[in-house]
Parts: C-alpha cells; structure tokens; sequence
C-alpha cells in the first residue's frame, strides 16, 4: 500500500475490493471514448464546450465522498483541484466556470446507472461540486463517480437508508475525529473504509488550523502543514485540500455516506461562540475568520444546501434516521455555547454548575428535547464533540470544555431523554485523542444511582501522535469515576454493529502513526443491550 499522500497511477479496476477501499489511492484517470459516449449527447456537449483553457492535469486529486444520506436521497460530492496546495485556495483553476458530468449506479462497473446529470463549479464554490440525487430506492447500495474533461474520478459508495418505519436487518457504523494531519499518517481512516460500514460519522477537528510545527506531538511530527494558520478563505481552502488528498482519508470518504460536525479546529481551538482562543491576545476579525472557515467547511463537505454557511453561521444541528432502527441527533457545542467558565481549562469553578450557561444555546437544546419526544427509533445516537460523562482529576477539578464545564446543559439533556422515555441513548464523543467507555448515572456523587446511558468516545485518528496501551483498570481516572470502564490511549476509530437486540462497539487501535502502514486490532469490546443501558465487555472479534 502506498504511503499516505502518495499517487498511485495504476490504472482503475472496477472491482468491489477497489471500491471499497476508495478507489482513491488509484488517482483519477483519463476519460476513455467509451465512458464519453454513454454520458449521452447532451453531457458530450457539456464536456465539449468546458469554460475556458483547457484543463491540464488531474482535477480530482481530492476523491470523491458522499452523506446526508435518507430513505430516498444523498449527496455527492466532489472538488476540483489539480493543483491542491496552490496559495490562493483555487487548486491551480484561477478563476473559470467548469462544467462537471456525474453518474449513480446500482453496480460498481455502471452497467445499470439509475441517475446521471450535469453540475457547474466556479471559483466562487471553490471548485466543490454537491450533487443532491433524490428518487432512490431505500436501503439501496449505490455506486457514483465524475466526469470532467477527459477525467474520470475515483469511484465512490454510497447508499440510502432503509424506508422509514422499517428496522432492517441491523447497520454497521463507524466514528472517528481528530486527524493532525502532522502528527502521523491517516492509517486508521484506511482501516476503517476495510471495515465496510454503512455510514461513517466525523465529530471534529478534521483538519487543523496551525502553522507548521505550532503544534507539536510528543512523538515528533512526520509530516508538515503547508501555509499560515488558517485565517483567511484561501487558507481554510488549501488547508483543506492538503487533508483531502491524502489517500488514507479519501479511502474512508469513498467507502460510505458520511454525517460531519465541526468542533474546535475547523475554526481556532477551544473557540466559544463569539470568543476566541486567547481574547486578551487582540484578533483583527473573529466574525471573519468564522465567516471563512464555515464557508470552506461547507465548500470539503457532503452536506445539503440548507446546511450552506450564512457569513459566521452555518445550521449544522439535525436529526438523520436510519429507518426505525437508529435517530442520529448531530450536535454543534461551538457556536451557541457561552465562554468557557474560569478561563478555560480543568479547575474546580462554582460558575461551571451555574444551570444559566449553556453548551447548546436555547434553541438547539429546546430542539434536541422535542426530537426525545418525538423518538420512535429502537436507538437514539448523538454524534457531538466533547466528553459528556462526569470526569474528575486527582485535584476534583473537571474540564470547563467539556460537559462537567456546562452542568446545566449536562443536566437537562440527561433527564430530558429519561423524561421523554428513550429507548435507548448512547452519545458518541471525539475531541479528547483517548478511547474511552462510560456509563452515564442520574447522580455521579450516588454510586447505586441508576444508570440512565451510555457514551462511547472514539481516540483520534493521529492526533497526540502514537500514543501508549496500557491496562485500563490500572489507570487512576477510572479509580476515580467507577462509571468510567475503559480507557485507552492508542491512535483508531470505533466500528459499532447495530441491531434490534444491541449495540456492539468495537475499540479499533493502531500500533503507531508515525510511520504509514500499520495493523489495525480491536483492543475491546462492549454491548449495550436493548433497554439496557450500561456496558457489559465481550470478547474482541
């Protein structure tokens, strides 16, 4: 397997492996006659006439991915670049309107495409393309790709949710966050497209904001980011185009449909609303700077066209079901949050406990408990950002980022799914670079208070670098927080398995990032059994 970020130039081969891996290290590859002439003749004259100079060199250098998928459409997505690091963020195009052909079909090889069309990109998007194909069979498996010019773009998977009401026979779903791209290569995101799940979610900080070796892991970085901290649009994109075309990722991208959420990194680390990281430090435009990274968030991701930004705000909180079997609640804890209490940090603060502050915002969370209410699901996930569980230090301090910073918000929304009955809540976490898995009690201080959910938080895919295994029963923080029943501090992603009867999370670990290539294992597992909330540890598969 080539490293990551390396081009591998053999020719495509059609075949599922291939597909399932991505088709992304394969590169994109000149448009054959053959492929031209089943566009049909109205895409022939959309290619013919282009806009402009020729293109020269291969334009889709960042792959392929799809998302937001329901029971009868999905989005494709695609963004042009030939020259993916170029300064001005336009990927080596200038500034000229592209014309772009794409193609759905019910098998990898396109022998019986279902849906086809023509799309145009300009600078003005970024040279991203958004496809949103509706008037698909549910359940449906779906394969997709771009023509543009004479190239032809990796070949993507995708598929649609089962029809609502249906509980199908079970899903597989993988979540992963936090890939320095510095700090190690994207191995584990190659791992996870292997694993063939349906839906991948991203809980945040996909791409990071520093300057080259401003953020140094303790293993040393391999690798560098090219250009300023990102500030203006042009940084966020090529910040952007330098994550999207490593191969690694764009294997994961192609694999399945994904769900995303921003956290911190997107925009400025441990950013709140309207303040920044470090306020005493003066920022020039903070409005600004969200403004662009939204815009550029928007322009890297298969989202829908309600989710396109609005200056500095972009609609990112929403329900996506996955028939009657799974409601994923996505949550945004950056925009409509208060400042964090006590400068930030882990400390014991009387603030942190004040039931005014908020890490959702009024609306987001008044939303959040009518979606409890509404809930039918057999399971209701919420794909969110930073650690929910009550988490002490040795000095009973707790991190005024995460939950334990926001009590009342921490509160509510716990007893806002008891109260409204849910089946069964399980949050899902990234931020924190650790796996961990908790269980959530009605009263942390109460060790026989009744657990009431479950959180599962996934390591980061390489940030922190490669981290350390180690016996998770030694290690004081669960000592400390007997709800805490695992902890481990290697490098990965979580595999979950779907069913009526339970919810199995697989703990997935590379060795190290430092270098590309390493094997993936399951380090643990646990199930969390229908209306049975609390893990119990089974043997790793």
């Amino acid at each position: 397997m080539p490293a990551s970020g390396e081009k591998n130039t053999s020719p495509i081969v059609p075949s599922r492996r291939q597909v399932l891996l991505g088709g992304a290290a394969l590169g994109a590859t000149a448009l054959t006659a053959t492929g031209l002439t089943a566009l049909g003749p109205a895409a022939r004259a959309a290619t013919a006439q282009g806009a402009g100079a020729p293109l020269r060199g291969d334009v889709f250098t960042l792959g392929v991915a799809s998302g937001e998928p329901d029971h009868h459409s999905v989005v494709l997505w695609t963004r042009l670049a030939p020259d993916p690091l170029a300064e001005d963020g336009l990927g080596g195009l200038g500034r000229r309107t592209v014309t772009v052909q794409w193609e759905l079909a019910r098998d990898e090889r396109f022998r019986h495409v279902v849906r086809r069309g023509v799309e145009t990109t300009d600078a003005e998007a970024g040279y991203a393309v958004h496809v949103e194909v509706a008037g698909l069979a549910p359940g449906r498996e779906y394969f997709y790709r771009f023509r543009c010019g004479r190239f032809l773009s990796p070949t993507g998977r995708t598929r649609t949710a089962p029809a609502p009401g249906a509980l199908g026979a079970g899903m597989v779903m993988a979540f992963a966050s936090c890939s320095q791209y510095e700090h190690g290569y994207f191995t584990a995101y190659r791992h996870l497209a292997e694993d063939e799940p349906d839906l991948v979610l991203h809980l945040g900080d996909y791409v990071y904001e520093y300057r080259a070796d401003s953020y140094v892991s303790p293993d040393g970085n391999v690798r560098d980011h090219r250009g300023p901290e990102t500030e203006t649009l042009a940084n966020y994109r090529q910040r952007y185009a330098q994550y999207r075309a490593d191969t690694d990722l764009q294997a994961a991208h192609a694999a399945a449909p994904w769900l995303v959420v921003p956290d911190d990194h997107e925009v400025d680390n441990n950013w709140a609303g309207d303040v920044y990281e470090k306020p005493e430090i003066p920022q020039p435009d903070f409005e600004t700077r969200r403004a662009n990274a939204f815009r550029a968030y928007y322009e890297n991701m298969p989202l829908r066209r309600r989710n396109r930004p609005r200056g500095s705000h972009i609609q990112l909180y929403r329900t996506v079901s996955w028939g009657a079997l799974v409601n994923f609640h996505m949550l945004d804890t950056r925009q409509y949050r208060d400042d964090q209490a006590c400068g930030d940090g882990w400390k014991v603060c009387e603030d942190a406990v004040d039931p005014a502050r908020s890490l959702t915002g009024d609306d987001q969370e008044r939303w959040l408990l009518g979606q409890f209410r509404r809930s039918r699901a057999r399971w209701d996930l919420l794909g969110q950002q930073v650690f929910f569980a009550r988490r002490v230090n040795g000095s009973g301090a707790v991190s005024m980022d995460a939950w334990d910073g926001y009590r009342g918000s921490q509160d509510r929304i716990s007893e806002g799914w008891v109260d409204a009955g849910v089946r069964n809540p399980v949050v899902l976490t990234g931020d924190v670079h650790t796996h961990w898995a908790n269980e959530l009690k009605a009263d942390y201080a109460d060790p026989d208070s009744p657990v009431i959910g479950t959180e599962l938080v996934t390591s980061s895919i390489t940030s922190g670098g490669n981290g350390a295994d180690s016996d998770p029963a030694e290690h004081p923080d669960l000592r400390r927080n007997p709800h805490i029943k695992f902890r481990n501090n290697q490098r990965g992603y979580v595999r979950t398995r779907i069913s009526r009867e339970e919810l199995r999370a697989d703990f997935r670990v590379v060795d190290y990032v430092t270098e590309p290539g390493a094997p993936v294992r399951t380090r643990a597992s646990f199930v969390v059994a229908d209306r049975h909330p609390g893990l119990t540890e089974v043997s790793p598969r």
